[in-house]
């Protein structure tokens, strides 16, 4: 655990593409789920949010 927040403040790529992969399943669960409306109202911008910040964080250094 405390080498992932290492990862995350020396801005490695390893641990920040694991967040942003984290953040798209998130939006995707939240595009899915049948009960809750806020969540259906905001996956999009969840799941678009996850795959820009992806794209960004895979040009950091390993």
């Amino acid at each position: 655990m405390m080498s992932f927040i290492n990862g995350l403040m020396r801005l490695r790529r390893g641990p920040w593409e694991m967040l942003a992969t984290i953040i798209i399943a998130i939006g995707v669960f939240m595009l899915m789920q049948p009960f809750v409306i806020w969540a259906f109202t905001y996956s999009f911008i969840v799941t678009l949010t996850g795959t820009v910040m992806f794209i960004i964080v895979s040009h950091f250094p390993e």
